[in-house]
């Protein structure tokens, strides 16, 4: 067929435009995930354990050791650390509905709230004769409400609207470590001990224990995703496993064994995407795992015994505490 002089000026055209287009930045394929760290240039070891992105754009840390708030401006890689009072050491930190950073205080035995910006400090204590708890991590409710765990066997309560402080014993005692809320408002923990996870009854307080099909299993730290499914980093069976509470029995478990020799799940977190992201002690390592493809992808820490204990984000982000080098890194994956 022989083109007329019209169409074949369209065709040269539209060959011309694609080629432009094809080279052109905005539309070239993006690169993979990056990772970038950074020392903690604060004037004392801070004993960096959990993170959370703060509303400014910086992101803070519970500083376990040195009994702080910490905060890092990613810009200039300063560190602030707002202390939280005597004796404290916090382990868990968030950001709450009201923007300020709740933390988990093991030293004081209660939950603190730091304003931001002003950096008001203020503690709910565990109420009087509550043993020593072991605070570990908090998560807020649909209502509003904070709820956390206590490693010595408690999980609790703080109204916030009138700051009252409850605790219940945890059943089967000792153990309870990650906790979370769904999308829609259920709040969901683990136990390390224990080696279940239980979803809180909002209205009586009391914990329904759910156990995952692997036993002695060592859940450590629980995330939800997008669809209230609820994601397990199973410490002693180096799994990686979800429950769909929508779905009955067996059928709502399903596991993924960490790639490696020895993988040990700390935490796992799930991103905007729904993509898991997980701690793996065993191979200093963080790993990202697709549920469509059931893939592992995996990013090498550059420092050995890195020891990274939570995982968390916003778009774009997944913020790491080095709890071994004193180091904090992100992995920006937009």
């Amino acid at each position: 067929m022989t083109l007329h002089s019209p169409m074949r000026r369209r065709l040269a055209g539209a060959t011309a435009a694609a080629a432009a287009l094809a080279s052109c930045p905005s539309v070239r394929a993006q690169r993979g995930p990056t990772m970038q760290s950074w020392p903690l240039a604060a004037p004392q070891r801070t004993g960096i354990h959990d993170v959370a992105p703060a509303p400014d754009g910086g992101v803070w840390f519970s500083a376990q050791r040195s009994g702080h708030l910490g905060w890092f401006d990613p810009k200039d890689a300063r560190v602030e650390l707002v202390p939280l009072g005597s004796g404290s050491s916090p382990h868990g930190v968030i950001q709450g509905p009201d923007k300020a950073a709740w933390l988990t205080d093991g030293g004081q035995n209660a939950i603190v709230r730091v304003g931001w910006p002003q950096r008001d400090v203020r503690a709910y204590p565990l109420p009087a004769g509550t043993p020593y708890a072991n605070l570990n991590t908090c998560a807020f409710d649909g209502d509003g409400d904070l709820w956390f765990t206590g490693q010595s066997g408690y999980v609790g309560r703080v109204a916030v609207r009138t700051g009252e402080v409850s605790v219940r014993e945890a059943p089967k005692g000792r153990g309870p470590y990650g906790i979370c809320a769904t999308p829609q408002g259920d709040v969901w923990w683990c136990s390390l001990a224990g080696s279940f996870i239980a979803r809180i009854d909002r209205r009586t307080g009391e914990s329904v224990v759910v156990e995952p099909p692997t036993r002695n299993q060592g859940a450590r730290r629980v995330w939800s995703d997008s669809r209230g499914r609820i994601w397990v980093a199973e410490w002693l069976s180096g799994q990686l496993s979800m429950h769909d509470p929508r779905l009955r029995g067996t059928a709502s478990w399903r596991q993924w064994k960490a790639p490696g020799a020895g993988p040990r799940i700390y935490a796992v977190y799930v991103d905007e995407r729904d993509k898991v992201w997980a701690a793996d002690w065993g191979a200093n390592a963080i790993l990202r795992f697709d549920p469509a493809t059931e893939a592992f992808e995996s990013f090498p820490l550059p420092r050995a015994a890195a020891n990274v204990r939570q995982i968390l984000g916003r778009p774009g982000e997944v913020w790491l505490p080095e709890s071994g080098t004193e180091h904090i890194a992100v992995i920006r994956t937009a």
